[in-house]
């Protein structure tokens, strides 16, 4: 039988009874002090019964929070993957003077002020300099696409204010939320290590910074390989990682895997997923709330060279709050991917 927690009013009024049931004199009366007494007594095992049943949540993996999910995590031996800094080799170019030096610890700033520092002296070639830089601040806001224009805080002799970014700048990632870690945790109590099993690839795929989803296909590129795709949902629009990311997580596979195992680690390709699509009431709220819905569950249900269903699809926009009806016109049958492929959020048509 399931314990209820008795509400606050419930506690004052226990307590209200109990005197009342012990002494003798007039009935009860709100104004006396006996009153005072049974609201403070009534407050203090609310916050009592509050702590515990705060700390029934603890006690077990799939609710705990913060310091205990950890613990929970520790025991298990998973680690909360901490925020990572951006970062780029030599894809940002100033114009200087050859021979001039952009010393290492020059910052440089983006325009909504996220700063970036050289990490070494970098010596001007052909006219320009190209410092490799790494953020200040760890977390995904550190990103940024090719083309950034980065600006110096601190003037250097022979070299222009202003660089721009020939490559983008990635890396970074925000400390991992409490449900990211939860899941993690909960699918290595589900399924134990194998010593390379294609669950194995998977976890230590999810165990990289801003990596999201993850998918291992035993023997495509031959006997005795293994092929790892991941998407970073956090970090890009359709969560498609780059060329540094593939590499990030290539190498920790690598320094995990077992030594016989003939490993590629390769980004999926996108297929965007582009709808045609009429609702009811068609208003500007209930498009974006619908919009967020049908992408939500693209990605949910999305795995390289699977199949887009378009039963799930008008499913995720008929449960959106609002939505009286609607007709999806594109596309009206399924989709099946290639090997390889990934479907990402396209574009909508409203029908107009």
């Amino acid at each position: 039988m399931p314990f209820t927690r008795p509400t606050l009013t419930d506690l004052i009024a226990r307590a209200q009874a109990d005197m009342d049931s012990r002494l003798d004199g007039e009935p009860y009366q709100r104004r006396r002090l006996l009153a005072v007494l049974a609201r403070m007594e009534g407050g203090v095992a609310h916050g009592l019964y509050g702590y515990l049943d705060w700390q029934a949540q603890q006690i077990m993996p799939d609710t705990a929070e913060l310091e205990h999910l950890e613990r929970w995590s520790s025991v298990w031996g998973v680690t909360r993957k901490a925020a990572t800094k951006a970062a780029i080799t030599s894809g940002i170019s100033f114009s200087a003077a050859n021979g001039t030096i952009m010393p290492a610890g020059t910052q440089m700033q983006r325009a909504d002020g996220v700063l970036y520092e050289v990490q070494a002296d970098a010596v001007a070639v052909d006219g320009t300099v190209s410092p490799a830089i790494m953020a200040v601040d760890a977390g995904e806001a550190a990103n940024a696409d090719t083309g950034v224009a980065l600006t110096l805080t601190s003037p250097v002799l022979g070299v222009t204010a202003t660089g721009v970014t020939t490559a983008p700048i990635t890396g970074g990632a925000d400390t991992e939320t409490d449900a990211s870690l939860r899941n993690r945790v909960l699918a290595r109590i589900r399924t134990l290590p194998s010593g390379g099993a294609a669950q194995d690839y998977v976890t230590w795929a999810l165990s990289v910074a801003g990596v999201t989803r993850a998918w291992c296909y035993p023997g495509e590129m031959g006997r005795g390989s293994v092929t790892v795709r991941f998407a970073m949902d956090a970090t890009y629009d359709n969560g498609i990682p780059l060329a540094a990311d593939v590499a990030r997580v290539k190498a920790y596979i690598d320094s995990v895997r077992p030594v016989t195992a003939d490993v590629y680690v390769v980004a999926p390709v996108p297929v965007p997923i582009n709808c045609n699509l009429r609702i009811s009431p068609d208003t500007p709220r209930l498009r974006v709330l619908v919009a967020e819905a049908l992408w939500a569950a693209l990605r949910r249900d999305a795995t390289p060279g699977g199949t887009v269903i378009v039963s799930r699809i008008n499913e995720a926009i008929s449960q959106t709050d609002g939505e009286d009806d609607h007709t999806l016109i594109t596309p009206a049958a399924n989709i099946q991917l290639v090997t390889g492929q990934l479907a990402v959020p396209g574009a909508i048509n409203w029908g107009d």
